[in-house]
């Protein structure tokens, strides 16, 4: 449904029923009624600086009379605030922007509860792209940020994370989790969690960790492991190791080590958290 329609009788089921879900402000105007004009334009600038937290219901009452009479407008401009199919506020006359703003504030979610739905429905498709998913993330790293880290956001970013092979991050998350947020879907994270951690953990790497134990010096081997590393999703490993060589020599191995945990870095993203973590850190040992 639109942020901002007219309502009309074959509509207004439509939007009765959107109120069970999120709030909707019902707007009474008329065009000879100037104040009503007026008051009209600064509801829709605030549901377009809302972007989506309620729906605007325009009821041209010239148009439309039998619904002004159904909600007994008197006078005009008047605005209702109705919620689960009933009016929990509203005014007649005019108000100032503030004053609207104040009264709308009472009602509306947060916005990374909006957040945390639009990242939903995104995952809800039938067919998730990696573009899907980047968005989805930065929704939901927003959304955690404003919300004090809440369980709910936490377990669903923690999701997109495991989507993404972002082993480190989800785990980091999930052991986050308080008690009371640990239900079926935390539970089935923690699953994913394993087995991902147990297909990450290779014979290949294994053995190049067991060999690189043996000869920790040997910085061919050291690179042979990073890129198994990166491959298998385990970047924080990875960089790691490339960077406590670099903390000791920026251009070890002829810079080959430094082309490889850029590499690294430009494959995970300017957007990820672990790469603008090792960024910063690489611009300490530059500058």
């Amino acid at each position: 449904m639109d942020n901002i329609l007219d309502l009309t009788k074959d509509n207004i089921q439509q939007v009765v029923d959107a109120s069970m879900q999120q709030i909707v402000v019902l707007a009474f105007w008329a065009q000879p009624q100037a104040q009503s004009v007026a008051l009209v334009q600064m509801l829709e600038q605030l549901a377009l600086q809302h972007a989506g937290r309620f729906v605007l219901a325009k009821v041209n009452c010239e148009a439309e009379l039998e619904i002004a009479n159904y909600f007994r407008i008197q006078s005009l401009p008047t605005t209702l605030v109705l919620d689960k199919g009933q009016p929990i506020d509203g005014f007649a006359g005019m108000q100032e922007a503030v004053q609207l703003s104040a009264m709308l504030e009472k009602y509306l979610p947060p916005l990374w509860q909006l957040q945390l739905e639009q990242a939903k429905a995104l995952l809800a498709l039938s067919q998730v792209s990696n573009d899907d998913l980047a968005t989805a993330a930065v929704l939901l790293k927003e959304a955690y940020s404003a919300s004090n880290h809440v369980g709910e956001v936490s377990l669903v970013l923690a999701d997109v994370y495991l989507m993404q092979g972002e082993l480190a991050q989800a785990q980091a998350l999930l052991e986050q989790i308080g008690l009371a947020d640990q239900d079926g879907y935390y539970q089935s994270l923690k699953a994913k969690l394993t087995l991902a951690l147990d297909a990450a953990d290779t014979p290949e790497i294994r053995d190049l960790q067991h060999k690189f134990e043996q000869h920790p010096q040997n910085l061919v081997l050291l690179l042979e492991l990073s890129k198994a590393l990166h491959s298998a999703h385990r970047d924080d490993e990875a960089l790691a190791l490339l960077f406590g060589v670099l903390s000791q020599d920026l251009g070890a191995e002829n810079g080959t080590i430094k082309q490889v945990f850029m590499d690294i870095l430009t494959a995970l993203g300017q957007g990820n958290s672990l790469a603008n973590q090792y960024r910063r850190k690489l611009y300490t040992l530059l500058y």
